[in-house]
Order: C-alpha cells, then sequence, then structure tokens
C-alpha cells in the first residue's frame, strides 16, 4: 500500500498534459484496471503500477513523435518503480503493458496485463466521459465541431485532423470491437450505444 501511495503521487507529479489526460483520468483508468484483474484474473502486481503510470510522459496530441510517447513512459516508470524498489521481476512487465496501451503505437499487447490496460485506457475514450474528453482534445487544437456539409461523414470519409465529430467515426465507434477482454467489451458495448444515442440528439438538432 506505502509503495502503491508513492506511484500514485509521482503519477500526479508527472501529469502536466492536456484537459482531457489529466489526473483524473488516469483515477479512472486505475478503478477500471482493477475492476478487469479481478474479472480477469490478473496479476495486480503488474497491473497496477501500469495503470498508475500509463501516462506518466506523452507528447501533445499534434505531436509528429506522439506514436513514441508509451515507450518513453515505460523507462521513465520502470525508472521510478527502481527507485522505489518495487520487486524487480515485475518490471518488464509493466514497461511491456504501457508501451502496449497506445493507440498510436500500434503495438499488440502480448500479456493478459496489458491487454487490461489497453482496454481500461480506451474504457476512457467512450461513453459519456469519452464524449467530454474527445471534445476537450478538439477544442485545445483549435478543431471545429463538425464540418458544416456533412457534418456525420455521410458522404466523405472522416477526418479526425479538421473535424471533433470525425473522431468518432475515425475511431472511437470503432473501439468496442477492439477490446481484449470479454469485460472489457461488454462495457465499451454499453458506452458505444450512449455515444451512437448521443450523435442521433445532435444530428437532429443541427438539421
Amino acid at each position: 500500500m506505502e509503495q502503491e501511495n508513492l506511484i500514485a503521487d509521482f503519477s500526479k507529479l508527472e501529469m502536466k498534459q492536456d484537459l482531457a489526460h489529466d489526473f483524473a483520468h488516469v483515477q479512472r483508468v486505475v478503478a477500471m484496471a482493477k475492476h478487469l484483474c479481478v474479472a480477469e484474473q490478473a496479476d495486480v502486481n503488474i497491473v497496477m503500477p501500469a495503470a498508475w503510470l500509463h501516462d506518466c510522459f506523452a507528447y501533445a496530441k499534434d505531436h509528429p513523435e506522439r506514436h513514441l510517447s508509451s515507450r518513453i513512459a515505460a523507462q521513465r516508470a520502470c525508472d521510478f518503480l527502481s527507485s522505489i524498489d518495487y520487486p524487480a521481476q515485475y518490471l518488464d512487465s509493466i514497461h511491456h503493458a504501457i508501451v502496449a496501451h497506445s493507440f498510436s503505437a500500434g503495438i499488440p499487447p502480448q500479456t493478459i496485463e496489458a491487454k487490461i490496460i489497453q482496454d481500461a485506457d480506451r474504457l476512457d475514450a467512450l461513453g459519456a466521459i469519452g464524449i467530454a474528453r474527445c471534445i476537450q482534445v478538439s477544442t485545445t487544437l483549435e478543431r471545429p465541431l463538425y464540418q458544416l456539409e456533412d457534418p456525420f461523414c455521410e458522404q466523405r470519409a472522416p477526418n479526425d485532423q479538421l473535424f471533433t465529430l470525425d473522431h468518432f467515426y475515425r475511431k472511437l465507434l470503432l473501439l468496442s470491437d477492439k477490446m481484449n477482454t470479454e469485460s472489457a467489451k461488454k462495457e465499451a458495448q454499453k458506452r458505444t450505444k450512449f455515444m451512437r444515442a448521443y450523435l442521433a440528439q445532435l444530428q437532429r438538432e443541427v438539421a
């Protein structure tokens, strides 16, 4: 417990990213990871540090080296864990779990613990909180909410580099099919259903 408090404190100090990737995001990922860890009978000694530290470093969303963020975060996390004498036998697995969690890194998770961290992080991009976080990021990047001629990508390919709503069609609505664990798949489906209802309501309002 004492080590987990140290890990949480370090995570809080390191979270200096955009509003959507703050310490509250980390806390939600940790809570979901704990739930998935029990459901999937994974090793909590790997899951918890990885959940707390998965975003201890990240380039901005529009940075050209964004895909390298999880590698840097993984190394920074393991350096910190070594400094507090965290059991060394877990470090390689923690490193992999952090590296593999990133969507932009494109690295498949090889362990159940890595799958849980990826699922927990991706679930936070869905549902009510996912909608709010998407808008937060897009506002920071000064992207408009939607394209005027075809807001919901009915006749064009989505481009989330230009419009906020396009990110739903480019990534968010597809995440439920990419979940690794059965527990996460069920929750992702519920959250995705909510997001589709939000889009349907928004479509009625802008028609």
